[in-house]
């Protein structure tokens, strides 16, 4: 297949070589201006920037435009953006890396469709592509069966020991995965702090382990750092953003939750999915800011089609607990936020199963709670155990009931506990076969989903800049 640049007409490659040429004219596309563009988070002139050169066949355009497609996590235009890297891939190397970094992550994908992703990620690898050593890790973690002969930690062993950058962070996220984080901080420290200036990810772990462990001196002299290569250009909004949160999690550590505030309000106004998490951080600590000035975030991020301003505005007016309970409101607001924001089904849920909007509706209660489920909403079990059992609109349901009371329990949902052992009571001997090879069903499914979604989720977190979203 021809160069997308060479099929083109002579007056058409003059065209695009003074759009080029004239970036930030106005009306002109300009790749500089969409890459600046999504480094800021606005997706809007990002995505008319890349349309107009894709239009006229600029491959990394094309790439570009999937980028943002993938970033909103919409299951149908992750399709397109796959169909877009799919027609890339045959001339662009940086889109074979991108189609194998979707490919490694792509749910219930098939054993084909994962061996696709390992060649195109070793092949992207060998052109010199950044950021494809972190997903071929993630390939190997989630997949063992269709890659038998291949031990994760030992290919990292091996990458690391020949001095490929990446391959420290490739550790990192085994650890994440594997849920041995904590016992390994001292080398997530040290990892880390080799690969700062090159993986500007590394300011959020290193605030993670700071965090954890509590030393303050540390975390005050990485943050100036990163506050310095944030004026300077080096580090880009999204991820003050993200280390912001960090130091705002209690889960995390003790909160230095003013210090996150004054970060995100420096961002803010060129990086609008800062506007969000400010709203969230005034949510979860009102002493922060009031009501007015939460909304006044909302507001922001609204403006600039942030879902997850639609999600937290929906769960405001589900909860009624700093405005009026507005039921109408709450699903307007959760129904804009679902397509990308699994909580938002969690609490349509709710609304449904509930009553909220005028009568329990069990069926489409059942449907987002079990998305929410899989997607990783612990409490959404503890919701669907208590629907099947009590059958306000469905006919209780004691094997269904089960399974998800014990997932509640796993997941050490509170009083989950007590309500496992009622419903255990209350299993029939003669179902309790059925019920089991039931649990076991929905746990295969849920690791994948579950593991899809943080190797997602990673390899958002480790992109740079222009390398958005994978």
């Amino acid at each position: 297949m021809a160069s997308p640049l060479r099929s083109l007409s002579a007056p058409t490659l003059l065209s695009l070589a003074i759009a080029i040429g004239l970036g930030g004219c106005a009306g002109l596309p300009d790749q500089r201006l969409a890459n600046e563009a999504l480094k800021r988070g606005d997706t809007a002139t990002a995505e008319q920037n890349y349309r107009q050169l894709a239009d006229l066949g600029y491959s990394d355009a094309q790439v570009g435009l999937a980028d943002i497609q993938v970033g909103t996590r919409d299951p149908e235009l992750i399709k397109q953006a796959e169909a877009t890297y799919r027609a890339a891939a045959e001339t662009s190397p940086r889109a074979q890396s991108r189609l194998g970094k979707l490919l490694a992550v792509k749910p219930n994908s098939t054993e084909a469709e994962q061996r696709e992703a390992e060649g195109l990620l070793k092949k992207a690898f060998a052109n010199g592509e950044t950021g494809t050593l972190i997903p071929l890790a993630m390939l190997y973690l989630q997949y063992p069966h269709t890659f038998p002969n291949v031990n994760a930690q030992q290919k990292i062993n091996e990458w690391r020991a020949s001095g490929y950058p990446e391959a420290g962070l490739a550790q990192v996220l085994l650890y994440r995965t594997q849920g041995t984080y904590d016992q390994h901080l001292g080398e997530v420290e040290s990892i880390c702090k080799q690969a700062l200036r090159a993986n500007d990810v590394c300011y959020m772990e290193l605030a993670t382990v700071y965090q954890k462990r509590g030393e303050a001196d540390k975390q005050a002299a990485l943050l100036e750092q990163m506050q310095s290569g944030y004026s300077m250009g080096s580090v880009p909004a999204m991820r003050v953003d993200t280390v912001a949160r960090v130091l705002a999690d209690s889960t995390i550590g003790k909160p230095d939750e003013k210090t996150a505030q004054q970060l995100l309000e420096k961002v803010a106004p060129g990086y609008p999915a800062s506007w969000v998490s400010l709203a969230q951080l005034l949510y979860d600590y009102p002493e922060l800011g009031d009501v007015d000035k939460m909304m006044e975030y909302l507001d922001n991020g609204r403006a600039a089609d942030q879902p997850r301003a639609e999600l937290l505005l929906g769960k405001l007016y589900y909860e009624g607990k700093l405005v009026l309970p507005d039921a109408k409101k709450a699903e307007e607001h959760l129904l804009k936020a679902a397509p990308t924001q699994i909580s938002a089904h969690y609490y349509l849920g709710q609304l449904y199963r509930r009553g909220y909007l005028g009568h329990p509706d069990a069926q489409k209660a059942v449907d987002e709670l079990l998305t929410s489920a899989r997607g990783g909403q612990n409490s959404a079990d503890f919701a669907l155990a208590q629907l099947f059992s009590q059958g306000k609109g469905i006919k209780p349901d004691p094997v269904n009931a089960w399974v998800f009371g014990q997932l509640a329990q796993t997941q050490g949902t509170p009083q989950a506990a007590d309500l496992a052992q009622q419903l255990n009571d209350q299993l029939p001997p003669e179902k309790r076969a059925q019920a089991q090879s039931l649990l076991q069903r929905e746990q295969q499914v849920r690791g994948t989903t579950a593991q899809n979604a943080l190797a997602l989720q990673t390899l958002q977190e480790e992109k740079d800049g222009e390398d958005a979203p994978l």
